[in-house]
């Protein structure tokens, strides 16, 4: 199911007060497991295909106008609004913090906890590799730090938490939420004054994991997905579900109802690929070439 532009989704930031613009995509249709065709990751394309202009490879330009035209077309104010992913590094200079949902009576020790924030890093960095040295991105790799975690009661963390803030209180739908007063995406004049540990330990995005959650749901927020599925993929190179979520999070669309000419294999279209490819790259950058300017680089 494709999503649309609209203010903030109940069902997935329960206690929002849905008065900012976000792009919300849910995409209960990807599949945990899948069998993709064979696709080139970005990483061994960029060895052979170095640039640091809008140049795509021929055989992409149509569907990549295609695509800029549709989101262009179907989003609402896309060129104004103003926490994408790209606005979230830009403001934090180069730095991402997340904090975790832990929707679950599972506990989780402090050896899995390291292991998620190694896993948002790890796929943050995927997408970012695609933007470095690319028309005056100024990031090669961006820090990406897990800085709290929200949980049904605190008994569920394992080990050592120290670094960690951790928050018991639950949003309307009696779930587990992170700090609001915290929350870029409730706070994105950058006013941290009511966030008790202040600008230092607020967080961008939130990683939220719940227990029989199936397929993915990502906007400017964060990313949501299922807790069996991430923490059996924790260690994966390319963990795709959140990988795809991460997309949407930057701006990246759905494309359930049509598929761009000539391309048929990429991690946006759900289903069809586990890992960043060199279409996704391309359309990731066709965002940063036209929300650059805003950033007086």
């Amino acid at each position: 199911m494709k999503a649309t532009f609209y203010l903030a989704a109940i069902q997935l930031l329960a206690s929002c007060v849905c008065a900012l613009p976000v792009q919300e995509w849910n995409d209960s249709q990807i599949p945990g497991d899948i069998v993709a065709p064979n696709t080139t990751e970005w990483a061994e394309i960029e060895k052979r295909q170095s640039t640091s202009t809008w140049n795509p490879p021929a055989k992409l330009v149509k569907p990549l106008n295609e695509v800029w035209e549709h989101q262009m077309s179907t989003y609402s104010n896309p060129m104004g609004f103003k926490n994408y992913g790209f606005d979230q590094v830009m403001a934090a200079r180069g730095k991402i913090n997340y904090c975790v949902r832990w929707d679950s009576n599972k506990k989780v020790t402090a050896a899995q906890r390291k292991q998620i924030a190694a896993a948002v890093s790890r796929g943050f960095n995927k997408w970012i590799a695609g933007l470095a040295g690319f028309d005056g991105w100024p990031y090669n790799t961006v820090e990406v730090k897990v800085v709290g975690y929200a949980v049904r009661d605190r008994s569920l963390l394992e080990g050592d938490t120290s670094g960690l803030d951790i928050y018991t209180n639950r949003d309307e739908g009696g779930i587990p939420e992170c700090d609001p007063a915290c929350g870029r995406f409730f706070h994105q004049d950058n006013d941290y004054s009511r966030c008790k540990g202040g600008a230092a330990r607020h967080y961008d995005e939130s990683l939220w994991l719940t227990d029989g959650f199936q397929g993915g749901a990502g906007g400017d927020w964060g990313q949501r997905v299922g807790q069996e599925y991430f923490m059996q993929n924790v260690n994966s190179e390319n963990i795709h579900i959140y990988l795809h979520e991460l997309g949407h999070t930057f701006g990246l669309d759905d494309f359930y109802d049509w598929t761009p000419t000539g391309v048929t294999n990429f991690i946006m279209l759900a289903g069809s690929a586990t890992q960043v490819t060199e279409f996704d790259i391309w359309m990731l950058r066709d965002w940063w070439r036209h929300l650059k300017s805003r950033y007086n680089l």
